[in-house]
């Protein structure tokens, strides 16, 4: 993905891998090191840093570094942007959800009285 696609791409292109969701639920308990994030998974480093690379492109962590060590940090904004979203897509749905059964009742009604 384009690092220049819009920011909402950029947070779910990260959000759709299982390694990158799982180093955000670990940082929802609190900051940690790259070695404490890498140490959970199977993976080489090189490739692990790739998903923090993701992860912090999208916005969804920011990371500071301290000497040797760099410690990362969730960053809600992005999330709750993702999550308003996909609040207002969900109510679109089930707005079209409700006109499509008012519909099937009413050819069901007009059925029944034919």
């Amino acid at each position: 993905m384009s690092d220049r696609a819009p920011p909402l791409d950029q947070v779910f292109h990260a959000l759709a891998h299982p390694a990158r969701r799982a180093v955000l639920r670990r940082l929802s308990v609190g900051p940690a090191t790259v070695s404490e994030l890498a140490e959970a998974f199977d993976m080489a480093l090189p490739s692990f840093l790739q998903h923090l690379d993701r992860l912090s492109g999208s916005g969804l962590v920011t990371s500071r570094k301290k000497g040797r060590v760099r410690t990362y940090r969730l960053t809600p904004g992005p999330l709750a942007e993702a999550e308003s979203w996909m609040a207002e897509q969900r109510g679109v749905w089930e707005q079209r959800m409700d006109q499509l059964d008012s519909y099937l009742l009413t050819l069901r009604d007009s059925e029944e009285s034919s």
